[in-house]
């Protein structure tokens, strides 16, 4: 069985409903929606390519149902790989396709509050899940990533950002399948790619840039410095 580490401390309230990933219906709506998503599995790919094969372990933040790490362990088998996520349902279905992974640990913890002590990794990834955080928060987050890269490790965080052009925004959430109004509270904590490249870079990664962009979903690609 693979090695599963549970962190028990759940905080009392997340950003954007926590109510809704912590039910069975929310969950198994956005996995039906998942393969979906215009243009994600372009993203995904160009992520892939910056993961060396070389790669000993990596950590998935906000993983979900373990898409990017399926993705991953197709290219590299034999990488170690921790699990992160706070919804009961999502690790469910982690458990449903890694339990019997030795090479996949999955970790419930909930983003908001510090990392958990996990180790060292080659390489971080995740995917629409840090842009739910709060500026601060993200900026911790950040600095924390950095701390437990190696030298020379990759940070790929495929996520949704803002778009200056309301337009834009308009198509975006159109080509989502969405036709009401943006949630003003969601759309207030998104920052536009040349935001986030900044935070990036304050933090000590180089080589901070935009690696694949699709209206408001965006591929930011950064390093640790050897």
């Amino acid at each position: 069985m693979a090695q599963v580490a549970i962190n028990v401390r759940m905080l009392n309230s997340r950003i954007n409903d926590p109510s809704h990933w912590l039910t069975s219906e929310r969950v198994q709506g956005y996995l039906e929606r998942a393969d979906k998503i215009p243009h994600r599995r372009e993203g995904e790919n160009v992520l892939l390519d910056f993961i060396p094969k070389t790669t000993r372990k990596v950590l998935d933040l906000g993983t979900g149902d373990g898409r990017l790490i399926k993705l991953l362990k197709t290219k590299i088998p034999s990488a170690k790989y921790v699990a992160i996520d706070f919804s009961p349902p999502m690790l469910r279905t982690l458990k449903q396709r890694f339990g019997s992974d030795n090479f996949v640990s999955i970790v419930q913890h909930n983003l908001e509050s510090h990392l958990p002590s996990v180790g060292n990794f080659d390489a971080v990834i995740s995917s629409l899940a840090i842009h739910h955080l709060k500026l601060e928060r993200k900026k911790a987050l950040y600095s924390e990533i950095y701390s437990i890269l190696r030298s020379g490790g990759v940070f790929c965080n495929l996520d949704h950002f803002a778009s200056r052009s309301r337009r834009l925004s308009q198509h975006f959430r159109r080509a989502l399948g969405g036709q009401r109004a943006p949630n003003r509270n969601h759309e207030a904590r998104l920052n536009t790619v040349e935001s986030e490249i900044s935070l990036l870079k304050k933090r000590g990664f180089v080589d901070v840039d935009c690696y694949w962009k699709w209206l408001q979903f965006a591929l930011l690609i950064s390093f640790k410095p050897t």
